[in-house]
């Protein structure tokens, strides 16, 4: 580690980048019993703490390699990075993207005067396209992560946060995606406070690290398995020379859901009035969940806020899941009679819980369905509405966990029935990009008959779609097997939700 040190002491980072507050965050303090201060990456120049990492690298060059030029790939706040410090350095730059990168941070690399070449879904397949441009042009190569010179740079947060923090943090929450931010915060922390916790967090469908630290060697995961949500930190496999510091500082990890790094966000934004990239929060998403697990009050925490590109329409779906996250949103499923004073009876009896969505669907003579989307306090508040309806005699379905309620059904209340025949219901998920619908209609083929289709491009990485399937009278599990091994040849994820209780209750 005290080579690390001495590389990440001489850095030459300041020759673009800022030395960012160390903020506090009054409202998550008091929320979490501890004192929690906010390391502000998301306010550098390409409002990302990669630039650091990005021109410590490239500033080191020779002449020589300079005057070749340079290629890297990356999620886009590694790209800005290399592409400021390239026009900084008069240096020309090659950026590989995947094509489900926000637009925003594909447009602020062009502005930056790099040259941008878009392939693949997600950074790794940008990367292996980057490797195959190297060996074919001879470009120097600057990674994003698994370079000394690049962990060094992005080693000078961490000595930022030490001399800004009064007194030594007994915890430090890093996000994790190739693990260079990690690496580099790690090895100065440890070697100058060893007693300070370094905390990894990653989001639920890119954990690469944690998988790795589980099995004690590097672990690659599906591309098709990979979470985009959190782009930024989409990472199939950590890098080696990351890997090696991080399993010497890194003391825990914490993965977070999608519907958690939301809420964050939006924690955030009461704090600091900025909103972060969902890479961005994930380290207050992890210290959240942290400090609940363990039934942490009274330290002193900090968290990276990594960065600030984030597309506009994706604040749609943040906004929409933000209250699930926090666990402030219930949605219930339920069953009232089909009579006058229905509904006001209802009504009186949720009483004065705010009512964020309430969608009513006739069922019969005797009985209609309401969705109904109600803030709550806490969790336990939650279980206690519940109860209170089932008292009152209502029949509930709590679906405040059940992702068709919350990414299909509620926008598809009042549809028609399909009557006495049977169906197949399968969901689906595919990297939205330009196309990608169409794509995903012309590979479904014309085997079966659709009996529903829905789908809502609200802002998130992946494309959703929720559809029936006509099945024979008496062969449905010769057609489940059939229509499972043709969404098994053309690759996308999918999940069967035949007999999902949103759908039998709004739907059917």
């Amino acid at each position: 580690m005290e080579k690390y040190v001495k590389k990440i002491l001489s850095s030459r980072v300041y020759d673009v980048a800022d030395e960012t507050p160390l903020q506090r965050a009054r409202l998550l303090s008091r929320r979490l019993g501890s004192e929690v201060m906010l390391k502000r990456e998301d306010m550098q120049p390409v409002f990302s703490f990669k630039i650091r990492g990005a021109y410590n690298k490239m500033a080191l060059l020779s002449d020589e390699e300079k005057a070749i030029g340079v290629i890297t790939a990356s999620a886009g706040n590694h790209a800005q990075g290399v592409a400021l410090a390239a026009r900084e350095l008069g240096i020309r730059a090659l950026i590989v993207m995947g094509r489900n990168t926000p637009e925003i941070k594909i447009n602020a690399v062009r502005d930056l005067g790099a040259r941008v070449v878009l392939f693949g879904d997600n950074y790794d397949e940008a990367a292996a396209h980057a490797r195959e441009l190297v060996a074919e042009a001879g470009y120097v190569y600057v990674h994003p992560f698994d370079d000394p010179d690049v962990i060094a740079g992005q080693g000078t947060v961490g000595v930022e946060i030490m001399s800004q923090h009064p007194g030594r943090p007994d915890a430090i929450f890093v996000p994790v995606g190739g693990g260079g931010l990690a690496a580099g915060v790690g090895a100065y922390v440890k070697y100058l406070a060893p007693t300070t916790k370094i905390i990894g967090v990653e989001a639920d469908g890119s954990a690469c690290m944690t998988a790795a630290l589980a099995a004690n060697r590097r672990v690659r995961l599906p591309f098709d398995t990979l979470d985009l949500f959190a782009d930024g930190t989409s990472v199939a496999q950590v890098g080696k020379e990351t890997f090696r510091i991080a399993r010497r500082c890194l003391d825990a990890m914490v993965t977070v859901s999608t519907d958690e790094i939301c809420a964050a966000i939006k924690d955030l934004f009461d704090d600091t009035r900025a909103i972060a990239e969902p890479s961005g929060a994930l380290a207050v998403a992890g210290m959240k969940k942290y400090c609940a697990q363990q039934q942490l009050t009274g330290a002193k925490l900090v968290a990276i806020v990594s960065g600030a590109n984030v597309n506009f329409d994706r604040l749609r779906h943040i906004s929409e899941r933000a209250e699930v996250g926090e666990q402030r949103e219930v949605v219930l499923g339920v069953t009232i009679p089909e009579k006058k004073g229905s509904f006001r009876k209802f009504c009186q009896t949720i009483g004065r819980h705010p009512v964020s969505e309430f969608n009513y669907r006739y069922a019969s003579d005797e009985a209609a369905h309401v969705y109904v989307g109600m803030k709550v306090g806490d969790p336990s508040d939650r279980h206690a509405l519940v109860e209170s309806l089932r008292e009152a005699g209502y029949p509930v379905a709590d679906m405040t966990e059940n992702e068709v309620a919350k990414l299909h059904v509620r926008h598809m209340v009042g549809g028609h029935t399909f009557g006495d025949k049977k169906e197949l219901l399968y969901r689906f998920e595919f990297p939205e990009r330009p196309g990608a619908l169409l794509r995903f209609l012309s590979v479904l083929g014309t085997g079966w008959n659709i009996t529903m289709f829905h789908y809502r491009n609200h802002g998130a990485a992946w494309g959703r779609v929720f559809a029936g399937f006509e099945v024979p009278e008496g062969r449905m599990e010769v057609e489940r097997k059939r229509l499972a091994a043709y969404l098994k040849r053309i690759g996308y994820r999918y999940w069967e939700e035949t007999g999902n209780e949103a759908y039998e209750l709004f739907l059917r």
